[in-house]
């Protein structure tokens, strides 16, 4: 019998498409808000201005725009997969066009976020949008399928 400090194995795996839910909507958002400082200079402005980019401005203004239109339909876990890889390919890009020629490591050239970003879309890519995801409700979809958590099937598990 596991101890009330530590969760059993049926708890966790129950938990799990609604963490990955909590996730996706965290990270969306942080990235809508990032392309909506960029595009309208809310939240203190776009990086370095302050204010807004100017529209069609190569690649700042395309880049926000993706943030934009990414982060929403990521929080949304509206087309996930399809919206987390075009937004982590402009993550990474943005990673090794602006931040790599300034040194080897993220923490040395600035490139956190961008690093972060790309890396955990590309998780969403391959998960999906977990829980709570209107992508569920489209076409009778079910791309955050719940565990069988049963007993026999949560100790089946472990022996692997």
């Amino acid at each position: 019998m596991a101890s009330p400090a530590q969760p059993s194995a049926l708890t966790i795996e129950r938990a799990k498409p609604y963490v990955l839910g909590l996730f996706r909507i965290v990270i969306g958002f942080f990235f809508t808000c990032h392309g909506a400082a960029s595009l309208f200079g809310w939240f203190g402005g776009a990086p370095g201005t302050g204010g807004s980019l100017e529209v069609g401005l190569w690649p700042n203004w395309y880049a926000a725009a993706i943030q934009l239109a990414g982060g929403l339909l990521i929080m949304a876990g509206l087309f996930t997969r399809s919206a987390a890889f075009l937004s982590s390919g402009s993550m990474a890009y943005a990673y090794f066009d602006v931040h790599q020629s300034g040194a080897l490591l993220p923490l040395q050239n600035g490139g956190e976020a961008a690093a972060m970003f790309s890396w955990a879309f590309l998780l969403l890519v391959f998960t999906g949008p977990g829980a709570l995801a209107l992508d569920q409700l489209i076409g009778g979809r079910r791309t955050a399928e719940l565990p069988d958590v049963t007993p026999a099937a949560a100790t089946a598990g472990t022996s692997r």
